[in-house]
């Protein structure tokens, strides 16, 4: 038996997961980790979804940031002159195939039916879609015929646009539909009101495009082809050449020139057939009609109409934020975090975090640097320095932040010990109290939903991380 997961299923996980963030009923943090290094060489695995690969991702923990933002994605494909587009199928699955494209002004257009020859040849696309920013299909001269879809504001591409993928969004108005007025301008961007007027035009039911699954053979003229289905109003015309139809168009354009008839897509479809009919073939042609999505036609919802199956994160810690994310320290590891926890089980709902753990010291002798191993002269317990706060030589009292993993270990120091690091440094624990102090995060809290091996990157007190967070269904 085999079965599938459909794009409606996959829209409903990741909708479940952004409205749970958006609702404020669930927290997600953007965690990142692990100073030292992976190997010799310092080249990260690929992550095996294992318990041991959680454990350890947690034990390694360095901070968090609260994700405020978050946005469907796509995969990102540039228009590019010379570049040869596939159209809209509905036969097709995901969007591993170019049938949209952005532009150069941040629009993003659909291909409803790429460029083919009347000798059945395939037409590399050299016009760049602009304009038609009402949704209205139309043609260039180069033989494409485009959508547009929606635009990309330059803040929703400064969080969420990346090399690999580019947002999208359904712009939703009163009572969750998408009928934007004017008098609703002062609570959407100029983008998303654009975007409305496209969604408000969609046409449900369109049959934008025809596959020619077999070309026949034989045809000594054009077969007339005639559509059948529960909408109105679609017409195609065939181009034949070497006696095979190579080509289907939705109006009378066979021909040539950039003229378009949109009201030949019909309307109203949810299934349709085409009768081939006439030329005097040896064998018949099967045509098989191309239908928008369902529930509103193309424009009425980017999500649906460019399938997508990934909610993007982001979250921006800055040098600012040194006390939290440590200045010239690294990091190799991006994780998503839902609910974590103080130490004491209360909910963390601060907008940053440390995970670390922190020994207190009286004394120290001299910094302690970053990454090097301590051990406790008493306890014999080893863990990895993270940052030092201790200051200068003979300061007394001070922090030193580190974490423990297995490879050296989980025993605590104790109380009063002289701590010494593989780099000469010693410091005496504070002897009164307890020598170490919880973490503002609890690392083994919350629920982690990612995690991402990178290479090192080291944190600089100018420098912004944007960590962009794909989660993929």
């Amino acid at each position: 038996m085999t079965a599938t997961i459909t794009s409606p299923l996959r829209k409903f996980i990741l909708d479940e997961i952004k409205g749970r963030k958006d609702s404020n009923g669930d927290k997600f943090y953007a965690a990142i980790g692990r100073s030292q290094e992976w190997n010799a060489t310092d080249v990260s695995p690929t992550p095996d979804g294992s318990y041991h690969e959680e454990r350890d991702f947690r034990t390694n923990m360095q901070s968090v940031k609260l994700i405020t933002d978050a946005s469907f994605v796509v995969p990102r494909y540039n228009w590019s002159s010379g570049t040869f587009y596939d159209a809209y199928d509905d036969q097709s699955t995901g969007n591993s195939s170019a049938y949209y494209v952005i532009n150069s002004n941040q629009q993003v257009y659909m291909v409803l039916r790429k460029s083919i020859s009347n000798t059945g040849v395939a037409v590399a696309s050299t016009i760049e879609p602009t304009g038609n920013t009402t949704g209205t299909p139309f043609k260039t001269s180069d033989g494409y015929v485009w959508k547009m879809v929606y635009s990309i504001s330059s803040a929703s591409a400064n969080k969420f646009q990346s090399a690999n993928f580019i947002p999208v969004e359904l712009v939703k108005g009163q009572n969750d539909s998408a009928d934007i007025s004017v008098g609703d301008s002062g609570s959407y961007s100029a983008d998303q009101l654009a975007q409305a007027v496209i969604q408000k035009n969609a046409v449900d039911g369109q049959i934008v495009g025809y596959a020619i699954d077999n070309p026949g053979s034989g045809y000594n003229s054009a077969p007339t082809l005639t559509i059948t289905g529960n909408g109105t109003n679609a017409k195609a015309v065939a181009t034949i050449s070497g006696g095979a139809v190579v080509k289907v168009t939705t109006d009378s354009d066979s021909a040539g020139g950039i003229g378009i008839s949109t009201t030949n897509f019909g309307t109203g479809y949810d299934f349709a057939s085409v009768a081939v009919s006439g030329g005097s073939p040896d064998s018949a042609a099967i045509i098989r009609p191309i239908i928008s999505t369902a529930n509103g036609g193309f424009g009425k919802d980017p999500v649906k109409d460019l399938r997508s199956n990934a909610l993007m994160f982001n979250a921006k810690p800055s040098g600012a934020e040194r006390a939290d994310f440590f200045i010239n320290q690294q990091f190799r590891q991006v994780g998503l975090l839902k609910n974590p926890t103080k130490p004491d089980g209360t909910a963390f709902d601060s907008s940053t975090g440390n995970a670390l753990t922190v020994l207190n010291f009286a004394t120290v002798s001299t910094p302690f640097e970053k990454d090097q191993i301590i051990t406790g002269g008493t306890s014999g317990a080893k863990a990895i320095v993270d940052f030092d706060s201790t200051g200068s030589t003979g300061v007394s009292g001070g922090a030193l932040f580190i974490h423990q993993t297995d490879s050296n270990g989980f025993t605590s120091f104790t109380t009063g010990e002289t701590i010494t690091a593989s780099g000469g440094s010693t410091g005496v624990l504070l002897g009164s109290s307890r020598h170490d102090s919880s973490p503002e995060v609890d690392p083994q809290s919350g629920e982690l939903l990612y995690i991402d091996n990178r290479s090192a990157i080291t944190r600089a007190s100018g420098q912004t991380e944007d960590l962009k967070i794909v989660i993929q269904v």
